[in-house]
């Protein structure tokens, strides 16, 4: 018997506030068009003012704990990806552990922005393998609107604030990649590039901060580096793209989503997008898009499915599980 981490619970958390493309308008160079034709965004969620990240990850635990059946006292261990944290520290997966009412275990958070989640999910994976916990609780919580520079139209109308969050169990798998569970992971990093992707705040400078992106360099890294990443978690595996009934990728722009599709050589119609509603929600984006898809009924037990993301750093990465 081989150990497998699966997933046993899925569940998300929108903000009410809808923000349509069009009250963007008002405030900067912009248009409808110019910024569904170039990023596929209709609309974004913001969380109201005093709503914080913890907030949003708690009801995202909540509802993937309820999709699992499990109460927080069965959970071992919370790990929250984020890049927005409530304040700079304690974490926000110890304020979301207080929130559930959890006294055991423990919680910390993950650092990879938008690839966040895909980090958080291997660092799961590992603690379940080497016996440290049978069940984690992986969330991918963010309030991006926070962080935007809202005089510069190319960044300010591309992200949105959400939460989304997976149990994982341990479970016995006959060690082939017919296993329920997490299949493999690639995981990379490259400091060289911080400076197309990046908050210029923080202890540095006293201040929060804005997001500072270069978006050609960054489309560029990300068309090449996640169906690479993808690639090299599928091989890992023994699977290759034919056998892969969905790619979940990183909601950061159609563009980069149909280029990393076409690279991998599989149709648009086995991805799922939920970019259009969500906008680029970070560490988040790949857990929503997760538990919409459920909702959908697009993704259904034993479904293959990819998990890829790239963000600031630059960090990227990739997970195959079957469902």
């Amino acid at each position: 018997m081989t150990l497998r981490a699966a997933v046993r619970g899925v569940g998300h958390y929108l903000p009410d506030r809808v923000v349509p493309n069009a009250e963007f308008v008002a405030i900067v160079d912009t248009s409808d068009e110019w910024i569904r034709s170039r990023s596929g965004i209709e609309r974004r969620h913001f969380a109201a003012e005093g709503q914080l990240t913890s907030d949003l990850a708690t009801r995202a635990a909540q509802a993937a704990l309820a999709d699992a059946g499990m109460t927080s006292d069965q959970i071992d261990a919370i790990i929250v990806a984020t890049s927005t944290p409530d304040l700079t520290f304690p974490s926000v997966a110890t304020m979301v552990q207080n929130a559930l009412g959890m006294t055991r275990g423990f919680a910390f958070d993950v650092q990879a922005v938008c690839a966040g989640f895909v980090f958080a999910l291997t660092n799961a994976n590992a603690l379940i393998l080497s016996g440290q916990a049978t069940r984690v609780l992986v969330i991918g919580a963010e309030t991006f609107s926070r962080l935007m520079n809202w005089q510069d139209r190319g960044t300010c109308v591309l992200f949105g604030d959400g939460a989304g969050a997976l149990v994982l169990e341990a479970t016995d798998g006959e060690g082939t990649n017919a296993d329920r569970g997490i299949l493999s992971t690639d995981l990379n990093s490259d400091g060289r590039y911080k400076d197309i992707l990046y908050v210029d705040g923080g202890t540095s400078t006293g201040t929060t901060g804005h997001l500072v992106m270069e978006g050609k360099e960054v489309f560029r890294h990300a068309i090449e580096k996640l169906a690479e990443t993808a690639h090299t978690a599928l091989d890992k595996a023994g699977l290759t793209p034919e056998d892969v009934d969905w790619i979940v990728p990183h909601q950061a722009n159609i563009r980069i989503i149909e280029g990393t599709a076409k690279r991998m050589q599989v149709p648009m119609e086995r991805v799922v997008v939920t970019v259009q509603d969500h906008g680029n929600t970070s560490a988040a984006s790949i857990p929503l898009a997760l538990s919409v898809g459920k909702q959908r009924g697009q993704i259904k037990p034993g479904d293959l499915i990819v998990t890829e993301a790239i963000g600031g750093g630059l960090a990227w990465g990739s997970v195959v599980l079957r469902w």
